[in-house]
């Protein structure tokens, strides 16, 4: 017996089906390496020691490239310097 000859429109639809699971592992693996690549970063150096105004309590952590900020209990934000450590400014929270 003669193989029965596929029809143009099934071929098509193979070759797409072949070439889009292709796509679809080449962005599995993109995606994996880009994890692996972000996850391995070093993590930013946080400061070992922060001195607050009295009677101010930290309620949250935030930093930028050359700078970091606290949010206190009272209701600012203190921005300090990241190398100097050194009190940059001072915001108050309405």
């Amino acid at each position: 017996m003669d193989d029965p000859i596929e029809p143009a429109n099934l071929r098509f639809l193979r070759r797409l089906v072949t070439v889009l699971t292709v796509v679809m592992i080449c962005g599995v693996l993109v995606v994996i390496a880009l994890l692996v690549t972000r996850l391995n970063r070093d993590a930013p150096s946080l400061p070992d020691q922060i001195t607050l105004p009295p009677g101010s309590r930290a309620q949250a952590f935030t930093q930028g490239t050359n700078w970091y900020a606290i949010v206190t209990s009272d209701d600012k934000i203190l921005i300090y310097d990241r190398l100097t450590g050194a009190l940059r400014q001072t915001l108050q929270i309405d």
